[in-house]
């Protein structure tokens, strides 16, 4: 790539970024369906035809905002659903990125908290194919476990979904509660995560009988 191409790449990556975060801000009071596309461009700064050089539309972007908001959580923790040792443990530590993630990107999880369930179909979709990705991502980390023998692929990825969702509870909590009730919510929420657990240890135990 060429010094001047090098230049207009990173204008467009730059300009791209920056439609990104004026409607970011704009979602802060109202809804993506509300959103319009001039809106975006004026706080922006850019005319509403370059608009279209960066997305098709306004959901478009409202799905790039899911995939920068939840995309970037895949790799943390991945990486800390690869480490050995005790799968507990593991799970607190992902509670305790997703805490500092949530605080870190507020704005970004309030969003996708407003629009998992918003009148905007392809984020929505965007949104449910972004957690179910987790879900496989987790089932997958837990059938390495010696604790997981045995146990059905099918099991095992509703048992993942249980912890994704156990997190989108959680940073939905985080985010009514503010900083000051950190320290509760975190606190329920790892007894919930040990809750999940233990019933899991004894998924593949034998019903009681007439159960």
């Amino acid at each position: 790539m060429s010094h001047t191409a090098g230049i207009r790449q990173n204008q467009k990556l730059r300009t791209r970024q920056a439609l990104l975060d004026a409607a970011l801000g704009l979602l802060e009071e109202q809804s993506l369906s509300s959103l319009g596309l001039r809106e975006v461009t004026r706080a922006a700064g850019i005319t509403p035809t370059a608009f279209y050089r960066h997305f098709e539309s306004v959901p478009a972007l409202g799905v790039a905002l899911v995939e920068q908001t939840l995309g970037s959580l895949h790799g943390m923790i991945g990486a800390i659903l690869a480490e050995t040792g005790d799968s507990e443990v593991r799970l607190d530590r992902s509670m305790d990125l997703m805490q500092r993630h949530v605080r870190a990107q507020s704005a970004h999880f309030r969003f996708i908290a407003r629009e998992q369930h918003g009148g905007v179909g392809p984020v929505r979709e965007a949104i449910a194919a972004q957690l179910r990705l987790f879900a496989e991502e987790v089932a997958a980390a837990l059938a390495t476990e010696p604790e997981s023998e045995g146990w059905a692929d099918e099991d095992l990825l509703m048992l993942g979904g249980l912890y994704v969702d156990h997190m989108v509870i959680t940073a939905s909590a985080l985010l009514d509660a503010g900083p000051a009730g950190d320290e509760r919510v975190a606190r329920v929420a790892r007894r919930r995560l040990r809750l999940i657990a233990l019933g899991a240890l004894h998924w593949l135990d034998e019903p009681a009988q007439g159960a």
